[in-house]
């Protein structure tokens, strides 16, 4: 680049940059909100602001939409939000008891959207929040369109450049406590990567997007309604800095595209829209103020809306006969003598292994006599037909929910031949004890929709932990009456649950114990059997009373 051009590009930039930071309470906001190392230069100038202008630009090293929603977790001083998941509590249909709340966060570009949601995340310190991103819904662009967009001459900032259909539909399904696939837009290709991210419902979802509230359908979506304002010098500035740093792009074709499109696209499809909001918010993730006010409202709503599910479904089936879908297996002398083994305290780690996997073996047995299966005649060496049965499906996959559930695989694997094999965490909160499904590790085989799922988990004490496995397992397009859900040991409210949300799947247990206690562990129980079986040390605050581990 010569010189000269250089030097009228740097000029521009810094009297743009000393504009949008001429009042000292702005430029604090901007220094809070977007920290970069100072390069020593001083307060008002670009490099502050902005990375060395050259002609050898690096780009940067995430260049997708995703990069808002990464990571699935924010951890604050009081807890961990979990940005993927979902809640674990249903109804009797197997749903969410109420439709998430959706914020919609719209302003203009670099207007500090992302930022105002996460702080509402942080404040708000519910456990499922979803953060969607407008981004990623850009359409498909033609070759054409490839072409005008890497010159700078396409139109991001115009209505017609999002896929409202496809995100509309999303954000109806997130609402509705599904999950969807979101496209991953990648900036330095303007295309959309050939893998897509699962994203599960959640207690809260935010949206943020320049035209988020461009359309009259997502509009009817959204509960609550925020605009993002900021000055226009200080969003340019951190446009610039954005495409420069993050998309690779020179100073000169951001801003020929900013005066070109989006400066026009603010004053003629954005800042209209402004009268739609239900609070408008001035300077951004800065204005802690009216964040408060936000999450009080929000607060207020969730509470509205909350239904005491687990209260109901406890409640619900007291005196009630135990379900027609359970099948406990016969507690014959050896199947009982195996129980009063490994439910003994004293007994040693090897002996309760032993035979913890005789019980499991049995048990996998149990669960396959469930199977469909069809006539089938065969040849036997004397020359005579013998009609026999064979499995009437197309594949059976075992998926344990870890990480108890991991040791039936064995057991699985020892009777199933070639079995294919699935994992998902279920994580406890130890302060609340209640199952929150972070997907720390979801691993399902592809084309598990038409299989024949055996679900593994060695005890169920509420049935939280499986409801939410099976909730997964739905998503995932198997239908409801080829789950098999096999356990050790389960307690009479786990059963009554798992069957009341979903009456179509199978439960095929080894006994089911009457109580669970105030710390949700089945009474008289097993202890902890993640930690007997693998050998850890239990958390300190566990007593020393037969309970059962806080399996879900």
């Amino acid at each position: 680049m010569p010189q000269r051009k250089m030097y009228s590009q740097h000029l521009i930039v810094n009297r743009l940059a000393m504009s949008a930071v001429s009042r000292e309470e702005r430029l604090a906001k901007m220094e809070h909100e977007d920290k970069t190392p100072n390069s020593g230069a001083g307060d008002g100038s670009l490099d502050r602001l902005l990375p060395s202008v050259s002609t050898g630009l690096s780009p940067r090293k995430r260049t997708t939409s995703q990069c808002k929603s990464e990571p699935p977790l924010l951890r604050t001083s009081k807890r961990t939000i979990y940005t993927a998941g979902r809640p674990p509590w249903y109804n009797e249909h197997g749903t969410q008891s109420k439709e998430a709340f959706v914020i919609g966060l719209c302003g203009g570009s670099a207007s500090g959207k992302t930022t105002v949601a996460r702080k509402i995340i942080e404040a708000l310190d519910v456990p499922w929040v979803v953060l969607l991103s407008m981004d990623s819904f850009y359409k498909v662009l033609s070759s054409e369109q490839q072409s005008r967009a890497a010159s700078n001459d396409y139109n991001f900032d115009h209505p017609d450049a999002f896929d409202f259909d496809l995100l509309t539909h999303t954000v109806r399904k997130l609402k509705q406590g599904k999950s969807v696939k979101i496209p991953v837009y990648d900036f330095t290709t303007h295309g959309r990567q050939k893998e897509w991210k699962t994203v599960y419902g959640a207690s809260v979802i935010i949206f943020e997007g320049i035209m988020a509230f461009a359309d009259k359908a997502l509009l009817q979506l959204l509960d609550m309604k925020i605009f993002v304002e900021t000055d226009s010098d200080i969003r340019l500035v951190r446009r610039l800095r954005r495409d420069i740093t993050e998309r690779g792009r020179d100073i000169e074709g951001v801003i020929k595209q900013y005066n070109k499109f989006v400066k026009p696209a603010f004053e003629q499809y954005i800042e209209p829209t402004m009268r739609l909001a239900d609070i408008v918010v001035p300077r951004g993730g800065g204005n802690m103020v009216a964040i408060d006010l936000i999450v009080q409202h929000v607060h207020s709503q969730l509470e509205e809306r909350e239904l005491s599910v687990r209260a109901a479904l406890a409640s619900a089936h007291q005196a009630q006969p135990l379900p027609q879908t359970l099948s406990v297996l016969e507690s014959t002398p050896q199947v009982r003598g195996m129980h009063t083994i490994i439910r003994n305290k004293e007994t040693s780690r090897d002996e309760f292994i032993f035979y913890s996997k005789r019980l499991m073996r049995l048990l996998i047995e149990r669960a396959l006599s469930f199977l469909p299966s069809q006539l089938h005649i065969v040849q036997t060496p004397q020359g005579e037909d013998y009609e026999g049965r064979t499995f009437h499906g197309k594949r059976i996959t075992g998926v344990s929910i870890l990480r108890a559930g991991e040791t039936m695989e064995p057991a699985l694997r020892a009777v199933c031949k070639d079995v294919r094999i699935g994992k998902i965490l279920i994580q406890t909160n130890q302060d609340t004890g209640e199952p929150e499904v972070q997907l720390h590790y979801l691993r399902l085989p592809k084309d598990i929709s038409e299989d024949h799922v055996i679900l593994m988990d060695c005890t169920v004490s509420t049935g939280a932990a499986a409801m939410m496995a099976v909730r997964v397992l739905l998503d995932h397009d198997v239908q409801e009456d080829k789950i098999l859900l096999v356990s050790l040991l389960m307690a009479e409210m786990g059963v009554h649950s798992v069957a009341y949300a979903f009456p179509q799947v199978k439960i095929i247990t080894t006994a089911v114990d009457k109580k669970v206690n105030d710390l949700f562990h089945i009474i008289p129980g097993i202890g902890n059997f993640g930690d007997r079986y693998f050998g850890t040390d239990a958390p300190p605050d566990w007593s020393d009373d037969d309970m059962d581990e806080p399996s879900y």
